[in-house]
């Protein structure tokens, strides 16, 4: 027969009976991070029940079979099946909770595991690279020049002077672990003398003094492809901090900074430009020289071009670090001359008495971009 205080497990949980995994699981780390003995020291028996139901409950909802067992004969059919209170080994699945996040391993009744010392990812590295708008446009391959550390050829990263070897740590007996009880805790830390390691030197290694890393100086070269922007990154890989304990080294990221263009503005892969003209030319149509990343080009002016307008270049702009190359947009902007001869105010005295043009209001013009959208979608 079930006992009458047992609180049902979806209840404790704070779940429907419908939940899926992922929803009990996200309960479970909700529950437990609430009721964490050590986050609750006012309040530290209640919180130690509190975390037994939780895990209970979790250690049931989560396993198929037991769940099913439990959804039709509630808790004295696990009982009856010896499936009553719950896996120790849960732990497991949540050390962020049960680890790293509170600095130790925990367990009920001695069910914990040894760990020795964990190999740990070395740091990761940034450095930052200022380019030219025509290094990024063609690519280019820079060095760079970094402080970091490496292991210690003289110890091989062990820290002891060669031919002292290593003894075995007074403090946890070589176990690498300090145990404690705390309430129906076993409260398993790192030993704060050896670093888990189990043993210590003996003589501390003279060139990196027992740190089994030493401060270097590298230059790297770094190949930069052609088409990155402000913000790209590039990752180095193994080229940061060396790991600890034998594991493996972080990486290197390279920030690039690209500058402006005194010419082009640049969107992605495509550039936008503008090109002054005369009247002349925009009305009868010309053949005008423009810049492009390889050089000068022609672009043919039909007759009639309103200032503004906007031609496409297909394939003459920046290339795509993923491939294909971005587009060239010219804008054309018919300039108006401050200072005119007597001669040429007679000129445009007389075209202008043969031109019409409504004086009207119009609506405020697009920008830039929004027409180079209209037009090519």
């Amino acid at each position: 027969m079930a006992n009458a205080n047992q609180v049902d497990y979806y209840e404790i949980l704070g779940i429907e009976r419908t939940a899926t995994g992922d929803q009990i699981k996200s309960a479970y780390r909700k529950a437990a991070l609430k009721w964490h003995p050590d986050r609750n020291p006012d309040k530290k028996q209640e919180a130690e029940e509190k975390f037994r139901q939780c895990s209970e409950a979790y250690s049931i909802l989560s396993d198929e079979q037991k769940r099913a067992i439990y959804d039709r004969y509630g808790h004295a059919g696990l009982n009856g099946r010896g499936f009553g209170g719950f896996d120790a080994s849960i732990f497991d699945e949540f050390q962020d909770i049960f680890g790293d996040l509170f600095g130790f391993e925990q367990s009920f009744g001695g069910a914990g595991r040894r760990r020795g010392a964990r190999g740990q990812r070395g740091t990761d590295l940034r450095y930052d690279v200022s380019l030219s708008f025509e290094e990024a446009a063609s690519g280019v391959t820079t060095q760079v020049s970094l402080t970091r550390h490496e292991i210690c050829e003289n110890c091989k990263g062990t820290g002891a002077k060669a031919g002292t070897g290593m003894s075995t740590c007074r403090t946890c007996g070589g176990r690498g672990q300090m145990s404690y009880q705390q309430g129906f805790f076993s409260i398993t830390r790192t030993c704060p003398a050896c670093q888990g390691a189990g043993q210590v030197i003996r003589e501390a290694c003279t060139n990196c003094r027992g740190q089994g890393r030493v401060e270097r100086e590298r230059t790297l070269e770094v190949g930069v492809p052609a088409g990155v922007e402000t913000g790209t990154r590039l990752r180095m890989t193994g080229q940061g901090e060396p790991g600890v304990n034998g594991g493996p080294s972080g990486d290197l990221y390279i920030f690039l900074e690209v500058k402006e263009h005194p010419f082009f503005e640049r969107r992605g892969a495509d550039l936008y430009s503008t090109i002054p003209m005369s009247f002349p030319q925009a009305a009868l149509g010309a053949t005008i020289v423009i810049p492009t990343l390889n050089g000068e080009e022609e672009l043919e002016i039909p007759e009639g071009t309103q200032s503004g307008q906007i031609f496409r270049i297909k394939g003459k702009g920046l290339p795509n670090p993923h491939g294909g190359r971005g587009d060239m947009y010219v804008s054309v902007r018919v300039e108006v001359p401050s200072k005119l001869t007597r001669d040429q105010r007679h000129l445009l005295q007389e075209l202008g008495g043969t031109l019409k043009v409504q004086n009207k209001p119009v609506e405020h013009s697009a920008s830039f971009f929004d027409k180079v959208k209209d037009i090519f979608g």
